[in-house]
């Protein structure tokens, strides 16, 4: 006598759409952000690789490790994924066309849409029409200042900043949501258009629906912006939902 196999309505299908990130090699966040993201999305499966980041000494301060990040993208495009991510802050820091131009290699060698936190960022402020924002995360104020000097190139101005001072990579995961929102509420005032947190390696989206309901304001986690960009790049409409605040109620076409 066969037995009969009983699938649960809640099961994912067979064969489901995959969103393949690429983060630096110390974050503990994207993954579980990434999973927590999609989790009411069954049919959508995140898949991750990892390129070198320890420490807090970057090799290649001023550009990509090209030669690692291509390595990382052809990896994940063996799993023919809907789309690549790059879920790390450093394009506003070494300027976004860096990130245009990962975009058109990852195309060109793979081709794959290719989406990152930094361009998801540029498109959900032009839908958001926020062009005044502040930049809060744990790393150090010097490096807000930077990211705000390429944000800066593609007409966005940072009119506040919050920080905590620490330099090393693998630290800004031990952050908590209290210190997070600590940070937000800081630079919650008139004349802010958007907060983003400005780290991948640093768990803000979960808090993003109730401090913008306290402070008014649109508050945009990096992690959050790639998943969401990556989403769009694919051509997948179903989103995480207004659970997770402002940015999944936006039209993530184009981000990538």
């Amino acid at each position: 006598m066969n037995a009969e196999i009983l699938m649960p309505d809640s099961l994912m299908p067979e064969a489901p759409r995959l969103l393949a990130s690429i983060l630096p090699s110390a974050n503990t966040v994207v993954e579980r952000t990434t999973q927590a993201l999609l989790r009411d999305l069954p049919g959508v499966v995140p898949i991750f690789t990892r390129v070198a980041k320890r420490g807090a000494v970057d090799p290649f301060p001023d550009s990509y490790d090209w030669d690692a990040m291509m390595q990382a993208a052809e990896l994940l495009a063996d799993a023919k994924p809907d789309a690549i991510i790059w879920s790390a802050s450093k394009g506003a820091v070494i300027g976004l066309e860096h990130d245009r131009a990962l975009v058109r290699r990852v195309r060109d060698a793979t081709g794959l849409p290719c989406a990152t936190s930094g361009l998801a960022l540029l498109r959900a402020l032009e839908l958001l029409g926020a062009t005044r924002v502040a930049l809060i995360g744990p790393h150090t104020a010097e490096y807000n200042r930077r990211a705000a000097r390429g944000l800066a190139a593609e007409g966005v101005e940072m009119v506040a900043e919050a920080s905590l001072g620490i330099t090393d990579n693998l630290a800004f995961a031990s952050v908590g949501y209290g210190a997070v929102a600590a940070l937000a509420r800081q630079v919650a005032r008139p004349g802010v258009q958007a907060i983003i947190l400005w780290n991948t390696n640093c768990a803000g989206a979960p808090l993003a629906a109730a401090l913008e309901a306290e402070t008014g304001i649109p508050l945009l986690d990096a992690t959050a912006l790639g998943v969401w960009g990556g989403l769009g790049a694919a051509g997948i409409p179903e989103t995480p939902g207004r659970g997770w605040g402002r940015l999944f109620t936006l039209p993530a076409k184009g981000s990538g």
